[in-house]
């Protein structure tokens, strides 16, 4: 069955491209989402690679970054046929399995979400700050917010989230079927008030499509992992923490298609470790 893998780059055109090299098969489209801000010429982009478009200026902790994913979301639905999942990665990831391994373990898992999510709340992950209170970028409209927020906490309120869904969040990378990608734009196109909502929430790309799919009858489907390895270096870290040689052993005994953040030259020395060991892994 046909797979969609998209990647969203900011930098290191050698590094993306090498990336697209080793991901290609006959089995895989390949979609590159460059931030419009970004240095890269996507005239150097592997032939192989479809850029999506338009392009556009993405910011990190800004709703710039789930606009960029369903800008990519709804090119790949009118490019493409049947296909069974969109894995969504970073420019900044490695494939840990050779692709026909990859295929095996996507086939697998047909027919199942592979979200990373946790309920938002005090008995999950603590973060509903995020969308109680308002978040804005822009000077004028960030000082607006503030003041919101303010006179929100004297007097001891806080935003729902949209809906009144439960809040779910998790990882930015994920692998979702069809299906789903298709729920998911038709519900955001019908109901405009989740955009709304989420463009003043911080950091909504951990939040949103965590929340649209266990608000969905996809639910059921989930697969409570992303199969990435990302090591967040400590539980209030902002980024994850960028690979090294002495990341191989927890990388290894993992059950990930893809580890991140894979950065040069801090993970020079990782990155022929890491071909042997796809080329162990060949079936």
């Amino acid at each position: 069955m046909q797979q969609v893998i998209l990647i969203h780059a900011h930098k290191d055109l050698g590094q993306l491209n090498t990336l697209v090299s080793q991901l290609l098969d006959d089995d895989f489209l390949i979609y590159v989402n460059v931030d419009a801000k970004s240095a890269i010429d996507v005239n150097g982009l592997h032939p192989a690679a479809r850029l999506v478009l338009p392009r556009i200026a993405i910011y990190w902790g800004q709703f710039s970054q789930v606009e960029a994913t369903l800008n990519s979301m709804r090119q790949i639905l009118i490019e493409v046929g049947a296909f069974d999942k969109l894995v969504f990665i970073s420019a900044q990831d490695a494939p840990l399995l050779p692709n026909r391994r990859l295929k095996m373990e996507l086939a697998a898992l047909a027919g199942r979400e592979l979200l990373d999510c946790v309920a938002v709340g005090p008995h999950g992950w603590a973060c509903a700050e995020r969308y109680q209170y308002f978040h804005a970028s822009g000077a004028v409209k960030a000082l607006v917010c503030r003041a919101a927020n303010h006179v929100m906490r004297v007097g001891g309120l806080r935003r729902a989230m949209v809906n009144g869904w439960q809040p779910w969040g998790g990882s930015s990378w994920w692998s979702l079927s069809r299906a789903c990608v298709e729920a998911i734009l038709k519900r955001v196109g019908t109901d405009p008030a989740i955009v709304r909502f989420f463009r003043s929430v911080t950091c909504p790309d951990e939040l949103f499509f965590q929340t649209l799919v266990m608000n969905s009858p996809f639910r059921g489907s989930v697969v409570l992992e992303n199969f990435r390895h990302i090591d967040w270096d400590g539980a209030k870290a902002r980024h994850p923490k960028v690979l090294d040689e002495r990341d191989f052993a927890a990388i290894s005994a993992s059950r990930a298609h893809f580890c991140r953040k894979i950065e040069a030259p801090a993970s020079a020395a990782l990155l022929p470790l890491l071909s042997r060991l796809r080329e162990s892994r060949e079936p």
